[in-house]
């Protein structure tokens, strides 16, 4: 895996580039303006030799008479002296193209013209200088004297022209270096202008765009938009900055969608708490003016049912007495057709089982608004999910369906014990009506932390999102048998939410089959009570299958 590229090395290489391109061109600014300075001291320095050599050379015809003079060629030997020093500083300060090979040459050639001259005139001027005619001889016409001040001015004169090619010289190393630093400053120009506009392209796509990006979506999550992410690519802080972002404003989100989810939890629990305090108030006001009329109904319905199947019993008695009352007459038809008799009959009953089932209703509804704290002690769960079962076997809706038990440990909860046998009661019966022949019920208990973990899944019907959004409203039913009050998971609801637990309910869809879950704390919170865990049982199952359920009863 590549290593990503960190921001601090791009910045380091974009400022070592930088740098880089401004020491190339500072490099070769100093680099021609060195050879120019040097040039002009070295102009100078043999501008000042070319003046001294210019007075040796005038010193030197100034010796040149008809008759020389010794303190003459000191004076010249003098200047000669000067000349040697200044020209050994200038080759000490670095300041001579040749080092002053050619002058210390031409110098002591020089120095040597000046010795012989010294000593020749010495000795001309001790002999007699008589020509052949008897005229004295000039010294300064000497024939060997001549010689050595000719060839004395024509070192002099080679030692200016020395001079003189030495600046031409200095002048042309100058403009070559000159020259060649232009070259230099003209080249790093360049290529610290292209260099600056690269820079400034992967600049912005390196710092400009991503931070317009984070930005951007700093912008959208101020707005209140979590769905769109911050994509960035840098391999860089900057991308981990974006992705931290991201996970930053998922969790936003999530925290979010759950307060939601909770503000709307909440909300249909005012809603049905509100409802229900109606319907409480209207159970106790009037639960039993209605159980009266129920009681007397249902009454009435079952003596006239004893009584025409009394009389049914008897039709041909009936109908041969000559005496019999009207009555007893009408009864006669009756017992002669069977068709009414079949109607009546399931009238009848009919009548029966509706009154039963708006007494049921009535008595729900006052248990309700009667439900308060109970009384809570430790269970165990698991023995009381089997005591359900056991029960759950001589219900016509167990027949040809299959229940799976599957506790994982030993759970002991504190609950009201026959409260929640109605919830399981009512989860289980809810399960087998759904489900058609062959259907399977799987139970499973578990414990979670501090909360005991029970989970219905069946195979049944499955249902939509509209009936999970309205599942646990009062009076909100849709069984398949036509039969239900809507209340039975409703005041399941309620029973877990007093033990301070929850119910949950998910189907992948309709004919997918359904899942309810329900979680109960494992202690019950008490102010400075802290629970411990319940001892752990091995994994353990109990398969009840329709005959099992018949032979373990």
């Amino acid at each position: 895996m590549a290593r990503p590229r960190r921001l601090r090395s791009k910045l380091l290489l974009g400022l070592g580039l930088v740098v880089g391109s401004v020491a190339l061109l500072l490099g070769g600014t100093l680099y021609g303006i060195r050879a120019y300075y040097t040039t002009v001291r070295v102009t100078e320095r043999k501008m000042y030799e070319l003046q001294l050599v210019n007075i040796l050379i005038e010193t030197l015809k100034g010796a040149d008479t008809p008759e020389p003079s010794l303190e003459a060629l000191r004076a010249v030997e003098a200047h000669l002296v000067i000349l040697r020093e200044e020209q050994s500083r200038s080759v000490a300060a670095g300041l001579d193209p040749d080092d002053g090979d050619q002058e210390r040459g031409l110098l002591e050639q020089l120095g040597h013209d000046l010795e012989q001259l010294q000593q020749r005139l010495h000795e001309l001027k001790g002999s007699p200088r008589l020509l052949t005619d008897g005229r004295s001889e000039a010294l300064g016409q000497h024939p060997h004297l001549r010689s050595l001040f000719d060839h004395a001015r024509r070192c002099a004169e080679h030692l200016r022209l020395a001079i003189i090619h030495d600046i031409e010289t200095s002048t042309r190393l100058a403009n070559r270096t000159i020259r060649q630093s232009q070259w230099v400053v003209g080249i790093a120009a360049t290529w610290a202008v292209v260099l600056v506009l690269t820079l400034l392209y992967y600049f912005r796509i390196w710092m400009f765009a991503p931070i317009r990006q984070l930005q951007a979506g700093v912008q959208r999550v101020h707005a209140g938009d979590f769905s769109q992410p911050i994509r960035l690519h840098s391999g860089d802080e900057l991308q981990e900055l974006a992705d931290e972002f991201d996970a930053m404003t998922a969790r936003l989100a999530a925290v979010y969608a759950d307060l939601a989810r909770q503000v709307d939890e909440r909300s249909r629990q005012l809603v049905r708490s509100e409802r229900m305090v109606s319907v409480g108030f209207l159970a106790a006001g009037v639960a039993h003016e209605i159980n009266n009329p129920l009681a007397s109904i249902l009454f009435c319905a079952e003596a006239l049912e004893r009584r025409l199947h009394d009389l049914l019993a008897e039709p041909s008695r009936s109908c041969r007495d000559p005496n019999s009352s009207p009555v007893e007459a009408r009864s006669a038809t009756i017992a002669s057709a069977d068709d009414d008799r079949e109607v009546v009959t399931r009238y009848l009953r009919m009548i029966q089982q509706e009154a039963l089932r708006c007494k049921e209703i009535t008595q729900k509804l006052l248990d309700f608004s009667r439900s308060g704290d109970r009384q809570r002690e430790p269970t165990d769960l698991g023995t009381l999910i089997r005591g359900v079962l056991e029960m759950v076997r001589h219900l016509p809706h167990c027949r040809g369906k299959q229940i799976v038990f599957e506790p994982t440990e030993y759970v002991v909860a504190p609950v009201h014990a026959q409260d929640l046998k109605s919830v399981v009661l009512n989860l289980v019966v809810n399960a087998l009506e759904s489900m058609d022949e062959g259907g399977r019920l799987t139970i499973t208990l578990s414990a979670r932390g501090d909360w005991a973990e029970m989970v219905f899944t069946d195979t049944g019907c499955g249902m939509t999102p509209e009936v999970l959004a309205n599942l646990f409203e009062p009076f909100f039913t849709k069984s398949r048998t036509g039969k239900g009050t809507g209340l039975g998971l409703f005041i399941s609801h309620q029973i877990i939410d007093q033990h301070g637990g929850t119910i949950t309910a998910s189907s992948p869809g309709p004919g997918l089959g359904s899942t309810f879950t329900v979680r109960l704390p494992l202690r019950q919170t008490l102010p400075g009570a802290e629970p411990t865990a319940p001892p752990a049982t091995p994994r353990s199952s109990m398969v009840l299958p329709p005959q099992r359920l018949a032979q373990a009863a």
